[in-house]
């Protein structure tokens, strides 16, 4: 359904009959670690998340998994070597 509370006109999965399901009623504000996002959405005085409605949430345990100005760091380089395969002898 689409959002009747902050986000008016966005596709929400938390917007019902009877209004949103989220915790506390609405979208909480974006944090300052969220500056510089794509998916930010202004509304009237406040900013809001447009993948999430607790932003403070995704950012607990590191980086956000959505946002697109946070660069994550990769393990790459390490590449696996097989030592001491054999093929089996035929019979």
């Amino acid at each position: 359904m689409q959002c009747e509370t902050i986000k008016s006109g966005i596709e929400c999965t938390f917007m019902s009959k009877k209004g949103c399901g989220f915790l506390g009623g609405s979208c909480k504000p974006i944090l300052d670690k969220c500056d510089g996002c794509e998916r930010i959405l202004k509304q009237a005085d406040q900013n809001y998340c447009l993948s999430f409605p607790d932003p403070a949430a995704k950012w607990r345990l590191g980086a956000c998994g959505m946002a697109t100005h946070a660069k994550t760091e990769s393990k790459g380089g390490e590449t696996k070597v097989r030592v001491g395969q054999q093929k089996q002898k035929k019979k």
